[in-house]
């Protein structure tokens, strides 16, 4: 089983990593192959909006983004965790986002995860709302959301209040990788929005977005 931990956090020993690293403590115990990425320390462009990746299928900004597309191909389960600036996700996981191949493309098509979203106050509920809709346009399955609400700064209250929670999270996408668990509710909100949405604009497109054709026809949908 391997699992994809992804830090949105520029902060690679603040709340947001901490519960992170808890998560990959217990993905280890539970006999997973965890790998751990801090967005703060690759090479990753902002996005150019020039749409040729639905053309051609890659991005044309050759750098760790593209690889970390295909790390996040490769994985059976992801986690995605985000602090709260301005009541949204931070902008390295806005430009992970933007450079992903995620809702066009179907990056998490049948990729179990769970969202995760720090933050002192009530903006930290607009974050995991963005993060959980990544997941559902995308084609992934929800396992777990888990919203932290805690001072700045305050990994000890973290490791002392959300050990049982983390516990709990992890024990859902590690049965829902292992079970093949259907989420029905979910389901029918992705089948709603990928055949009446995106798949209807993307057969419009034509050739111009032959490069998202022949990813759906390599993960067997559209």
């Amino acid at each position: 089983m391997k699992i994809l931990i992804i830090n949105g956090s520029p902060r690679t020993k603040g709340v947001t990593a901490t519960v992170l690293h808890m998560m990959e403590e217990e993905l280890v115990s539970r006999g997973a192959d965890v790998e751990f990425v801090n967005l703060s320390e690759i090479k990753m462009s902002h996005c150019l909006g020039c749409c040729s990746c639905y053309t051609t299928g890659h991005c044309c900004i050759d750098d760790d983004a593209e690889v970390l597309s295909k790390r996040i191909a490769g994985a059976d389960g992801i986690i995605f965790g985000s602090p709260t600036y301005a009541s949204n996700v931070s902008g390295l996981m806005k430009d992970c986002i933007d450079r992903g191949h995620f809702v066009i493309e179907q990056l998490l098509h049948g990729k179990y995860c769970i969202t995760m979203a720090t933050g002192e106050n009530y903006g930290n509920g607009d974050s995991l709302t963005i993060l959980n809709n990544l997941v559902l346009f995308s084609g992934g399955k929800l396992s777990a959301k888990v919203k932290i609400k805690v001072p700045f700064g305050d990994t000890n209250t973290v490791r002392k209040k959300t050990k049982e929670i983390i516990r709990k999270s992890v024990a859902k996408l590690v049965l829902g990788i292992k079970n093949k668990k259907i989420y029905p509710i979910q389901w029918v909100c992705h089948f709603v929005i990928f055949n009446l949405g995106i798949k209807p604009f993307v057969k419009k497109k034509g050739v111009a977005y032959r490069g998202v054709l022949k990813k759906w026809e390599s993960k067997g949908i559209g």
